[in-house]
């Protein structure tokens, strides 16, 4: 009997699943919990929402997204690539905007899964997956100085776009502390060097420790360095569904189509591009319909309980099939084990000194930023390629990403018609 075609990976491989396996899977689902933790408080930070909208995210769309999708060792959560859009949308429309903008994205997802739209993947040149990637990576690494630095704004400081920030670290930079300083580049430090010693321990786990012990114990560190809780509210429990008193008036709606496009677009690209690396690892082969249904219904289910919307994590992925995951089981435990924390230690992460935050932040930027496959297509490509390339790069940075992929994708359709007609002609 034929399989029907949005099944999700988890039904397909139950019946052989066996005992052996399902412990590695539980082991490699803890592991990935542990590394999930710093960095979705440090996503959600960077999203501009409070640090438990992290883990919301990280426990919501990562047990729907593993039970439901497609691939065998995808882990779904907070991402760097959706830190600026969410930052964005929040500042200029408020929680409520992102909720129904992210709702429309899950149902767009949904449907371009039904319609069987999960192999259009491929026709995105890597010139534009590049170009935004390493963009969103130079925006958050530049949206991280304030903290690494201790820098404080002024009151009437709006600083949402990536030139206002620049242009408020210069106005505001009297005011860094070396206390914020030390504290960051301790951090940093251990993020860089500590894995050449030992792999077992996540290094964003030891740097956050590191920095807390440093602020509560060394008294120079008293002033000149802010944590988590005394900047952010630290809620304890499970999260309050959302949707009671969210506008849905009709032209509120209308108006956040476009971020809504922006989100699922994003989040098919990048989830697929991250089953696609997966496979890779563990020698399968993942149902990209299914993946984009279950990212739909993740998406929407996380912001329906307070969390943001999220993606496939290449690196949690990538860290799921090292430590032996190979079947959904793992991202659902992560999952579990994230609930476990929220309801037990949460308000530990008050402990957690921004600077810390920052380092960790300015570590995703880097290893997201692909910078030598950047590199290497400016080396390779045609012209016409570089220029979509860097155009997108820079308007990622200087603008956002709406506008740099309708550019970049509109000048590749430009360049591939023009190449078609000059062979013509030929």
């Amino acid at each position: 009997m034929k399989q029907f075609y949005l099944t999700p990976k988890l039904f397909t491989i139950l019946k052989d699943l066996r005992k052996d396996q399902l412990v590695k899977d539980i082991i490699a689902g803890v592991i990935v919990a542990i590394i999930a933790l710093p960095l979705s408080i440090a996503l959600a930070l960077a999203s501009g929402v409070e640090p438990a909208a992290g883990i919301y995210t990280a426990i919501a769309a990562g047990f729907v997204v593993s039970f439901l999708g497609g691939s065998r060792v995808q882990i779904a959560g907070p991402t760097a690539a959706f830190a600026t859009i969410v930052a964005g949308i929040v500042a200029k429309k408020g929680m409520d905007g992102l909720i129904i903008a992210t709702l429309i994205a899950g149902m767009i997802l949904i449907v371009l899964g039904v319609c069987k739209a999960g192999g259009l993947i491929r026709f995105v040149p890597k010139t534009i997956t590049v170009g935004f990637t390493a963009g969103i990576a130079v925006t958050i690494l530049l949206g991280q100085i304030k903290d690494f630095l201790g820098i404080q704004y002024g009151e009437k400081t709006v600083a949402v776009e990536t030139v206002d920030k620049i242009k408020a670290n210069f106005e505001f930079l009297s005011t860094f502390t070396w206390q914020a300083l030390l504290v960051g580049a301790v951090s940093l430090l251990i993020l860089i060097f500590y894995p050449k010693l030992e792999k077992r321990i996540p290094p964003s786990l030891i740097a956050v420790l590191v920095g807390a012990l440093m602020v509560k114990f060394i008294p120079a560190l008293d002033q000149g360095v802010f944590t988590i809780g005394e900047l952010y509210p630290i809620p304890a429990g499970l999260p309050e569904f959302t949707l009671d008193d969210v506008d849905f008036s009709a032209s509120k709606v209308i108006s956040l189509i476009p971020d809504a496009v922006t989100i699922a677009v994003l989040a098919a690209i990048e989830s697929l591009l991250s089953c696609v690396v997966a496979d890779g690892m563990v020698n399968s082969k993942h149902n990209p319909n299914a993946e984009l249904v279950a990212q739909g219904a993740g998406n929407m289910v996380s912001v329906m309980f307070g969390g943001i919307p999220a993606t496939g994590a290449i690196a949690r992925t990538a860290a799921n099939a090292k430590n032996g995951g190979r079947t959904p089981v793992a991202g659902m435990v992560h999952a579990v084990v994230l609930l476990l924390v929220l309801l037990f230690l949460l308000p530990l992460a008050a402990l957690i000194p921004m600077p810390t935050i920052a380092a960790i932040l300015f570590m995703v930027a880097y290893n997201m930023s692909e910078w030598r496959k950047f590199v290497s297509l400016v080396k390779t490509e045609k012209v016409t390629g570089i220029i979509v390339l860097i155009l997108t790069f820079v308007l990622t940075v200087a603008f956002d990403l709406v506008v740099a992929i309708a550019v970049g994708l509109s000048l590749h359709v430009i360049f591939l018609l023009f190449g078609k007609k000059a062979k013509k002609d030929k």
